[in-house]
């Protein structure tokens, strides 16, 4: 184990004298899970303002007296639109609907025709589409109105319009609620654990043999299995630092929330973030394995690079299972690494429990591709030719 010891703080001193790699690394590995977060946030205040200043833009209001007074007393102000308003809707520079009402409205209405409004907006202006869903109900309010009125006049009971009455219950949770929305932030640490190990792994490896240095550290009187050890262990604690640093950068996250329904939803405390640290401790020890196992085959640094890429495509791919699988979390997920990770972090968003058992099998699965991957790089050193 002295052997061990010693090749570890050789590796972490080489790792540490590379700072600005290091610091690279740890600035965007640990920034990237909060600037997303805070980007998010900075979305749904945007919505939030739009709702809040309860602003309907009309053209052609003055053939609507009617429908001025209905939006009038919701308590929503009614503005013109600009005169380009089309053009300004398709390139994103106008963020409201327009609701357009034609000559005539008002005569068709007092006849008992069904007059036309046109609601023009653009799918492709996410800040026009939020505010048509408000319009929409305010034109179904108004005529819900009208024809309630006319029963009246006659009447008829309100109920013959209305028979049933549908009341909603929603059953999720506040924090499954706001896992929704924060539904990436898991990929965003997952990524970040990896291209933290990446880095030393492929330097303690394919970068020793290109610079040299491997061929002194076989000469030295250790077992093989002790130099990968030393080196593996290395590299699980730079990926683990990651992990620690990313998952609890969340914290002081919170406070530079602008949405107020994010920041009422979104309750990540430091027991989360070590549920976190526990799920991807097995991951950051099985992707390090792996990553060196690949890494060790290649001559130099750039064409380790080249090898891992397809490693680093398959991790970042798995995640997006859950995206496109409608059918939720089913049990395979868990005997699969990354994807496992994924669905047990997204339960820690949701308020769930994770118990040991749901824990047991991808922690089991990262054992096995570990050993897999410490005993190919053993094997590698033992066997392959150093030039």
């Amino acid at each position: 184990m002295k052997a061990v010891w010693t090749v570890y703080c050789k590796e972490i001193v080489d790792a540490l004298r590379d700072r600005r790699t290091l610091m690279v690394v740890l600035v965007s590995s640990v920034l990237l899970g909060p600037l997303v977060l805070i980007a998010l946030s900075g979305l749904l205040a945007q919505f939030e303002t739009q709702a809040e200043k309860r602003v309907v833009v009309v053209d052609g209001i003055e053939h609507a007296p009617t429908l001025r007074n209905f939006i009038e007393r919701q308590t929503y102000a009614i503005e013109a639109p600009p005169a380009d308003y089309e053009d300004r809707l398709r390139r994103s520079k106008f963020g409201e609907p327009v609701l357009v009402v034609p000559e005539g409205f008002e005569d068709a209405l007092l006849h008992g025709d069904q007059p036309v409004l046109e609601l023009v907006s653009d799918s492709g202006n996410r800040q026009a589409e939020a505010g048509a869903a408000r319009v929409r109900r305010l034109v179904e309010g108004f005529s819900r109105e009208r024809g309630l009125l006319a029963l009246a006049l006659r009447g008829v009971s309100a109920q013959v319009l209305e028979p049933v009455d549908l009341a909603g219950r929603d059953l999720a949770s506040q924090q499954s609620r706001a896992a929704q929305l924060t539904s990436m932030l898991p990929f965003f640490v997952l990524m970040a654990v990896l291209y933290g190990a990446l880095n030393a792994a492929l330097d303690t490896t394919a970068g020793e043999r290109e610079r040299g240095s491997l061929e002194p550290l076989l000469v030295l009187p250790a077992p093989r299995w002790a130099l990968v050890l030393g080196k593996w262990a290395a590299v699980v604690s730079v990926s683990v630092l990651i992990a620690v640093l990313s998952c609890f950068s969340f914290l002081p996250a919170q406070w530079l929330l602008r949405s107020d329904t994010l920041q009422a939803l979104f309750q990540f405390g430091a027991v989360e973030a070590a549920w976190f640290v526990a799920v991807l401790l097995p991951l950051a020890c099985a992707l390090s394995a792996l990553l060196m196992a690949v890494a060790i085959r290649c001559r130099t640094f750039k064409e380790a690079q080249a090898s891992t890429s397809v490693l680093l495509l398959v991790v970042s791919m798995l995640p997006l299972v859950t995206v496109f699988n409608q059918d939720g979390e089913a049990p395979w997920h868990r005997w699969v690494p990354a994807l496992a990770q994924h669905a047990l972090m997204t339960r820690v968003l949701k308020g769930e429990a994770l118990s040991w058992e749901l824990m047991a099998v991808p922690a089991g699965v990262c054992v096995v591709l570990a050993g897999v991957g410490v005993l190919a790089v053993s094997r590698s050193l033992r066997g392959a030719s150093l030039r």
